[in-house]
């Protein structure tokens, strides 16, 4: 045989084997990936990092993977039907954006591997036995900061010398309350501030059409101070909405780090975009063999502090030298 002819065979047949990911056998089976998004159609970032992943992962859309989508359009309420119909499909995997849609995952299905992001804590809402050993049919990858809240509260009393009375703006549809009405991360921050003297007002709206300007006149009928705006699918969808109506009422907000582009005054903590990126890491793990409770919740410790400097002048308060210092970012 032609050395050549014989070379170039080799190299075609060893080029198939290493870009797909999956092992050389018979089966034509194209893993399904079910993915249940709070929002609409389109392209979203959270799936646009997403379908990298599995690009750099070496997965092709159609031959080695396919890509099955249900969206709630803001109408969260929708989730649990939109699960079972995923589960009803058999999917591969479930991928799940934020505690609503995993909460509806885990309820439509015992069986398939769910892997989810956005969850702020998966051991308090009951995802996750724990961070290491996970147990159930599901796991994935938190920001969950616990020393978050205190460090919140730090920022704000730096930010607002006095500071007595805060307002925190939240989710109605976040899972996990308990008997005071108050989910973990709303728990976690009213703790936090009441351990540092601040008394705490929670006000809950909902996707899609939140009456956000009734919530700023309970906060101003109040005498709130200043406002944390937790992160949950509310504050993230309607961010911009949220530091517009701050603004006009002259009210200093704290914002997640991943929505520093609304506006507020400050941003801090870990970033749920930076979870987005691993999603794939999970699946290709599990498709590989590997079962969703023996894989530990993986923890993003990433924090960012952005100061608005633009919109403090705006609404005529001082940022303290020493605040400024501590800014990852300044926006002018």
């Amino acid at each position: 045989m032609d050395r050549r002819r014989f070379a170039r065979r080799v190299v075609i047949s060893l080029g198939i084997a290493w870009v797909s990911p999956r092992s050389l056998s018979q089966s034509t089976h194209v893993p399904r990936l079910g993915m249940l998004i709070n929002g609409g159609p389109g392209v979203t970032p959270a799936m646009t990092a997403v379908r990298r992943g599995f690009e750099q992962l070496g997965y092709r859309e159609g031959a080695d993977i396919a890509y099955e989508s249900r969206f709630a359009e803001g109408k969260l309420d929708r989730l649990p039907a939109l699960a079972q119909e995923l589960a009803a499909r058999k999917v591969d995997v479930i991928v799940t954006f934020g505690g609503p849609s995993t909460s509806a995952a885990i309820r439509a299905t015992k069986q398939i591997p769910i892997v989810f992001a956005i969850v702020a804590d998966p051991v308090a809402v009951g995802f996750v036995d724990s961070l290491e050993r996970p147990g159930g049919n599901a796991t994935g990858i938190t920001s969950n900061d616990p020393q978050q809240a205190g460090q919140q509260m730090e920022l704000m009393r730096m930010l607002i010398p006095g500071l007595r009375r805060l307002a925190i703006l939240s989710d109605a549809d976040i899972p996990g309350a308990d008997a005071s009405g108050l989910a973990p991360i709303e728990r976690g921050n009213a703790n936090a501030a009441k351990a540092m003297g601040i008394e705490t007002r929670v006000l809950k709206v909902r996707l899609p059409d939140p009456d956000l300007e009734a919530s700023f006149d309970a906060m101003e009928a109040a005498s709130a101070q200043g406002l944390l705006i937790l992160e949950v699918p509310v504050g993230m969808v309607h961010r911009k909405r949220i530091a517009e109506l701050a603004a006009s009422r002259r009210l200093p907000t704290l914002f997640s780090a991943g929505s520093a582009d609304a506006g507020g005054v400050l941003s801090y903590g870990t970033k749920v975009d930076d979870t987005w990126p691993r999603v794939p890491v999970y699946v290709d793990r599990i498709l590989k063999g590997a079962k969703p409770g023996d894989l530990s919740v993986e923890v993003v410790t990433t924090r960012d502090l952005v100061v608005n400097l633009k919109t403090a002048r705006e609404i005529g308060i001082a940022v303290p030298p020493d605040l400024v210092k501590m800014a990852t970012r300044t926006v002018e």
